[in-house]
């Protein structure tokens, strides 16, 4: 997909771009939230267009970056066309302008089971060795009165 094929409310947008220029973000307060906000201009061969950046995105994202954006999203203010990823799309850094590789970031979802895992491991640990030394405290009681 490139750039001068996309229209204004499509939506399921997959495309790398690169990033020409990144404006100052801003802060906003919508539903009684605080939400970080900047703009980008992204390029291909085919063209440049706007990228509205949201949250942790914002701060992802350095001019000259190569980006890929899944599941992405057109819309349209005063007559021009931006992208972002939007609430269901995902972007990703898939090179730097530096030239240095990108780290891949641990997924929430591969890292939250092994969390609770650990966390259920070390609870059961715990009882374990309360229900070890609870008998013990009881005698130990025992033997003093």
């Amino acid at each position: 997909m490139k750039l001068s094929e996309l229209k204004s409310g499509q939506g399921k947008v997959d495309i790398e771009l690169k990033v020409k220029s990144k404006a100052e973000p801003r802060v906003m307060s919508k539903y009684g939230r605080e939400l970080k906000v900047g703009n980008a201009v992204v390029t291909d061969e085919s063209g440049e267009m706007k990228l509205t950046l949201w949250n942790e995105d914002v701060d992802k994202v350095n001019v000259g970056d190569t980006i890929k954006i899944t599941s992405g999203y057109v819309s349209e203010f005063n007559g021009e066309k931006q992208l972002t990823a939007g609430k269901f799309g995902k972007l990703e850094v898939i090179g730097k302008a530096d030239g240095s590789a990108v780290e891949p970031a641990a997924k929430p979802e591969e890292k939250t089971p092994k969390t609770k895992a650990k966390k259920a491991k070390k609870e059961e640990s715990e009882e374990g060795s309360e229900e070890e030394s609870g008998p013990e405290e009881e005698n130990f009681e025992e033997d003093t009165f």
